[in-house]
């Protein structure tokens, strides 16, 4: 009996790896099925684990979650080449301004991700299962995208939490994910919040995905990530009439940057 549900076992195996080699649409939909269960069940996993040793909702729960999250890499045959580790070592609070490609980015969000650093998400994360009670452990902070009013409240509050428990904060000023190889337009509330609480911009840019994933084209194979971390951008005497200029700054920089790490001109 054992023998034959070890017989159908590798069969089913040997018939997936057969359309998988011969479909790039099966390829994509079971790496991506993987993918989304690795995330659901490592999260289920490691949320007791931060339950009981850091007794609920704090930023310390990210180093538990990162070195879970890092092993990811492994089971797609992803890469990463970083450099620039050291601009992270600002005394103090800071804005980390990152872009924003696909479901993928937590990977490389974990693989540089500093201590006593918290990320800006969507309200919507929350009610993602496991996976929304994980990050929600981890610190993360949730925002209404849809109400400008209640997006601001929350980053007053930021601010107030960064100066408070001298921590980081990661925020995506794309506002969206991006996989077209290009940056969107970026949105001015993490430069707001910065000059606000006199921080200084902490630009980290990933070269392109689209040479190793595209939804469009169903391709999601194994690959390498460039990772870079440039020099902090100082805010110090910047008013709110400085904020728009900041905000073209940091995007002129980090799309000159990305178009260096893809390979591109």
């Amino acid at each position: 009996m054992a023998l034959g549900w070890l017989l159908w076992g590798a069969a089913v195996l040997l018939l997936l790896h057969v359309l998988m080699e011969l479909s790039p649409a099966v390829n994509f939909v079971l790496r991506i099925g993987f993918y989304c269960l690795l995330c659901v069940v490592s999260s289920a996993l490691t949320a007791p684990v931060c339950l009981l040793v850091n007794g609920g909702r704090t930023v310390k729960n990210m180093r538990i979650i990162k070195t879970v999250v890092k092993t990811f890499k492994y089971f797609f045959g992803l890469r990463f080449e970083v450099k620039g580790l050291k601009n992270f070592e600002v005394e103090g609070p800071a804005i980390i301004v990152s872009n924003h490609q696909s479901i993928l980015d937590m990977m490389g969000l974990m693989e540089v991700l500093p201590d006593d650093c918290v990320q800006v998400g969507k309200k919507e994360l929350m009610y993602a299962g496991t996976v929304g009670l994980i990050i929600y452990l981890g610190g993360v902070v949730f925002i209404n995208r849809k109400s400008t009013t209640s997006a601001k409240m929350v980053m007053a509050e930021v601010a107030k939490t960064m100066a408070t428990d001298n921590v980081k904060v990661w925020v995506y000023p794309e506002g969206t994910r991006n996989c077209t190889g290009d940056l969107l337009p970026f949105k001015k509330g993490a430069f707001h919040l910065a000059v606000q609480a006199q921080v200084p911009v902490i630009p980290v840019v990933y070269s392109s995905f689209t040479t190793f994933y595209n939804p469009k084209k169903n391709l999601f194979t194994s690959g390498k990530i460039k990772v870079e971390i440039l020099p902090p951008i100082e805010t110090k005497g910047l008013t709110s009439d400085d904020v728009s200029d900041l905000t073209d700054r940091c995007f002129c920089t980090m799309k000159e940057t990305f178009f260096r790490l893809s390979g591109r001109p």
